[in-house]
């Protein structure tokens, strides 16, 4: 079983699965996923033998670059595609020299799993969409 994790144009398929995780399993509201964000995004997608099973979105700005909207599929966790999609998208950052930081906004739950990969907490806790989130930074 392959994985493979990719820069996308496929919005639509990252727009389902975030549904499936976030709205439909979450319960976040549409109006809080559905941001108006997403075309001034970099989307990654993330195919097990073929079939989208996750996705992640990154926003440029001032030297930073914001991972976001990070969702795997329930039948996939645990099994390293959360954290190849993230090293998916430090590459991606990486590779446009402009970038410095990467940052993102972990539900409390996932800290240590970003902890692993390199981030650390900043700031304080806070609510987003009904889920306490931490921000956690990281050099890219």
């Amino acid at each position: 079983m392959s994985v493979l994790v990719g820069v996308t144009d496929d919005l639509e398929t990252c727009l389902e699965l975030r549904r499936a995780v976030f709205i439909d399993e979450q319960g976040v509201s549409e109006a809080d996923e559905r941001d108006g964000r997403d075309a001034d995004a970099v989307h990654l997608l993330a195919r097990r033998d073929g079939i989208a099973v996750g996705c992640a979105r990154i926003l440029v700005g001032g030297g930073t670059g914001k991972i976001g909207r990070v969702c795997v599929l329930p039948s996939e966790r645990g099994t390293g595609l959360g954290r190849a999609l993230i090293l998916g998208c430090l590459d991606v950052l990486a590779a446009r020299g402009d970038v410095t930081r990467a940052k993102l906004g972990a539900q409390i739950h996932a800290l240590g799993f970003y902890e692993r990969l390199g981030f650390v907490p900043e700031g304080e806790e806070y609510d987003d969409a009904g889920i306490l989130h931490r921000d956690m930074v990281r050099a890219v």
